[in-house]
């Protein structure tokens, strides 16, 4: 099956915009070998999804999180999802599930294989068989143990052009960097000294997307993905992936181009596998890998919520996160943005600089190191060193020694509702699910700080402790799969629904959301502070026509004339 004529055109424009028409057209027609062959092989195995809706609720996690005696990691990840998890979560993201040297996986050794540490592809499609799967595309980079890097250092023609080698004494002053180390790292290749584009790491080297059999390898990777269930692609470090001395290195053109192309390129073959962006770079930039609404990804992360609800619970004070998400639009029907609080990296710096104030970072920082946190650092063009993420698990992050437990619970559980009642979908890591405290122990023997929200689970202590009611896991996970519920049953709720901040008083978070069709709405409301919050609604206002509405988390009927928050309290009311 060769590509429609409108899709050929677009892609064909695509490749020559990146390698000139020649290499272009022997470029396309190797693409339509590529889409020709997965067509055939996928013929009738892929199952058709409708697009996101209120229903949809993200876990994050590693494939060796949940760890049992006689089964595989990715066997006992299933054994506990399927137990706790089928009718609150929808879509697994599993984290780099490859053979990898380092980074916790992000150092791909082999696209197409599964680590056999956690299992194998069986395993992972019998998760497939009841949720939705995320796999990761480590776009950027690949490990130096991979056969790619290991032919070229040993001259095999082939593998020409794989990485971008560079003039040790070139200027890269402007190149947006994301680690303090050097950007470049000295190898021997066919017994010459060579420096190759490291961004991340010596052992993550940068592939040279200027090759357009490059750019091939990784469409394969993607169809592979795609025709192995994946629901949704996450496109890790995809802003560094086009490098052009002189420039940042960073969300050039030529890296939206080649969104582009495999949109369209995916959009022939594979209609319901959405692509979720990973950018740790400002608002306006980060939304800008939404194109057009229709042309580029589906979904992209929220990466300022994670210091920005921090910032509003260590003051108390939600005007900023108010002022944040009242310029918060969807791009189009069939985008959505993934809000996420915690993950397994670090809480990025960047994407909340132009949003909070240096001394508010600062503060926010301050506060995590308080709390057993730590903060990274990388280098900036004048030379000098600035926050870039501060590492720490999010209820260590939101707790306070001054409080009790049960304050804290309902703190951490507030700061949860905010992701779930905000416009998009909540992606939640597993840690979150139960208060994990910060890992001191893991970063001491590991001797890396992002080790400290990468702790794993022996299911059996996990089982004792989802049952014990004295217990903090149990406290927690019982209440956010509460919430969980309760969102997924709400329409007003659904990604492409409308949104409203109401500016009520500082103390409280407040949306209107409403349904695609208008019908349902609900006022969500989330005292941020350990103070009760009192207001009143006027009749009227926010087409308020009633005295009371049903709040869907207490089940009761309130007085919106006479409303009164508890410390750390939710209301989401329904209004018919």
């Amino acid at each position: 099956m060769s590509v429609p004529k409108i899709s050929r055109e677009i892609i064909i424009n695509k490749l020559v915009f990146l390698y000139g028409r020649d290499r272009a057209q022997n470029t396309f027609k190797k693409i339509n070998e590529l889409i020709d062959r997965y067509q055939k092989n996928s013929a009738g195995k892929i199952p058709k999804a409708d697009y996101l809706n209120e229903k949809d609720v993200i876990l994050i996690t590693y494939g060796d999180n949940i760890q049992t005696a006689n089964k595989t990691s990715l066997q006992s990840l299933f054994k506990f999802a399927d137990k706790y998890l089928e009718q609150a979560i929808n879509i697994i993201h599993i984290l780099p599930f490859y053979p990898y040297s380092s980074d916790d996986g992000f150092s791909v050794i082999d696209y197409k294989k599964v680590n056999p540490v956690l299992g194998d592809w069986k395993d992972i499609e019998d998760i497939g068989q009841k949720f939705n799967l995320m796999f990761d595309l480590v776009a950027n980079h690949i490990s130096s143990e991979s056969i790619w890097f290991k032919e070229y250092l040993q001259g095999n023609p082939k593998y020409d052009d794989y990485f971008i080698s560079v003039d040790k004494d070139s200027d890269l002053s402007s190149v947006t960097r994301a680690r303090t180390h050097p950007l470049l790292t000295k190898f021997k290749r066919k017994g010459e000294e060579i420096y190759l584009w490291t961004t991340y790491s010596p052992d993550q080297i940068d592939i040279n997307f200027a090759n357009e059999n490059v750019l091939l390898k990784i469409i394969d990777v993607i169809l592979f993905y795609a025709g192995k269930g994946a629901r949704v692609i996450r496109l890790d470090a995809i802003g560094h992936i086009w490098k052009k001395l002189g420039t940042s290195c960073i969300n050039l053109k030529e890296t939206h181009i080649i969104i582009q192309l495999i949109r369209a390129i995916l959009d022939e073959i594979f209609p319901d596998t959405l692509l979720l962006t990973q950018t740790n770079v400002p608002h306006r930039e980060n939304i800008s890998y939404f194109g057009n609404g229709y042309n580029e990804v589906q979904l992209v992360y929220q990466f300022a919520l994670p210091l920005l609800i921090l910032h509003t619970f260590y003051t108390g004070d939600a005007s900023r996160l108010l002022e944040w998400a009242s310029g918060v639009k969807n791009v189009s029907d069939k985008t959505a943005f993934f809000n996420v609080l915690a993950t397994h990296d670090g809480l990025g710096v960047v994407p909340v600089k132009a949003i909070l104030t240096d001394r508010e970072i600062t503060d926010t920082a301050d506060n995590i190191k308080e709390r057993g946190g730590f903060i990274s650092y990388k280098t900036v063009k004048d030379g000098s060193k600035e926050p870039y993420e501060m590492n720490t698990t999010y209820y260590s992050a939101v707790a306070d020694s001054k409080n009790s437990e049960e304050l804290n619970i309902k703190k951490f559980i507030a700061s949860q509702a905010i992701i779930l009642s905000l416009l998009g979908i909540p992606g939640i890591y597993i840690h979150s699910l139960f208060g994990t405290e910060n890992y001191l122990e893991g970063v001491e023997k590991t001797g890396k700080r992002r080790t400290i929200n990468r702790k794993k689970f022996q299911y059996n202590k996990l089982k004792e402790d989802l049952v014990n009611s004295d217990s903090r896991e149990h406290k927690i996970f019982t209440e956010f799969i509460k919430l969980i519920y309760k969102r997924k049953s709400e329409e007003a709720f659904h990604p492409n629904g409308k949104q409203e901040v109401l500016f009520l008083k500082k103390g409280i978070f407040s949306l209107l959301r409403t349904s695609p069709d208008g019908k349902e709405k609900i006022i969500a409301l989330h005292n941020v502070t350990d103070s009760i919050q009192k207001f009143r609604f006027t009749k009227n206002q926010y087409d308020l026509s009633k005295k009371e509405y049903f709040d869907i988390i207490s089940e009761k009927k309130i007085n919106i004339e006479k409303i009164s928050l508890k410390p750390y309290q939710i209301m989401w009311l329904k209004i018919f």
